[in-house]
């Protein structure tokens, strides 16, 4: 396993980790906390939440595999080359150990919060049975042979495709609520940052050991930066530049059939009593 050549690199790796860490870590805490205050989940899309347990799951088992079994370890030198290091540090299995507990608590607020008549969509159903079912095949073509790189490669991938897709029925959402109520513009700040700061500790990684493997040798870490840094910019537009400060979009009827039963409820109609 290659040594880092460069001890101010060496610094700037473990400080951008660590920073993209805890910005992605308390990241998912201004949804809960506005989740709580609310009690209410109206404005967060379910679809997206389910989507990002699947990804954040899978991500898990794909950072922790490779951390810590040297049989995984020892297949990624043999096709990588021994010079390199492992893609994965103790922060990344740090965050992926959070965001699984933080999402599945999220989860918990869908169940017990206010909810409004969203649900699930069969779409979102049909995906996360699909891919379980993808990786539990999976599994079993790797046993005989051991090819337990090739597997958790697989979950690398589950991982980046669930990256891409778990954002997109939120912005819709916003989209067609012409708001971003209920939805915390705190999370996609810090995720931002914590994008950022994951994509720039992979290039220090890079010019420290002169060579580009780090980031096609870990293409799941790259795109989760690319991706989430991507959508992060298109929230914040939402956010800040399209319905700045607007409340989700009530139609007129709902609110005339609000105001219409104020009144029959109010002193001023004692007739509604004998209704």
């Amino acid at each position: 396993m290659a040594n880092w050549n460069s001890i101010p690199l060496e610094i700037t790796y473990e400080v951008l980790g660590w920073t993209a860490f805890i910005s992605w870590s308390i990241s998912f805490y201004p949804q809960v906390i506005l989740n709580f205050r609310r009690k209410s989940v109206v404005g967060l899309n379910f679809d997206f939440v389910v989507l990002n347990l699947t990804k954040h799951s899978s991500y898990l088992i794909y950072n922790a595999a490779l951390y810590f079994s040297s049989a995984i370890q020892k297949q990624y030198f043999e096709k990588y080359g021994q010079d390199q290091m492992i893609p994965v540090a103790a922060n990344d299995v740090a965050f992926s150990i959070h965001a699984v507990l933080l999402t599945a608590i999220t989860l918990f607020q869908i169940a017990i919060y206010e909810r409004g008549s969203q649900k699930v969509s069969k779409i979102t159903i049909g995906i996360v049975s699909a891919v379980w079912l993808f990786a539990a095949v999976c599994i079993f073509i790797a046993l005989p042979s051991h090819s337990w790189l090739w597997l958790i490669s697989i979950f690398n991938s589950i991982q980046v495709f669930m990256t891409v897709i778990k954002y997109i029925p939120q912005v819709f959402m916003n989209f067609a609520r012409k708001s971003t109520d209920g939805f915390s513009i705190g999370n996609i700040l810090l995720d931002f940052s914590g994008g950022v700061a994951n994509y720039g500790q992979m290039a220090g990684q890079s010019i420290d050991q002169d060579s580009w493997v780090n980031f096609y040798g870990n293409i799941g870490k790259t795109l989760l930066s690319l991706v989430s840094i991507f959508f992060d910019i298109i929230f914040i537009f939402q956010h800040y530049v399209i319905y700045p400060h607007k409340k989700a979009q009530v139609s007129s009827k709902l609110v005339e059939e609000e105001h219409t039963e104020r009144l029959v409820k109010s002193p001023e109609h004692p007739e509604s009593e004998n209704v």
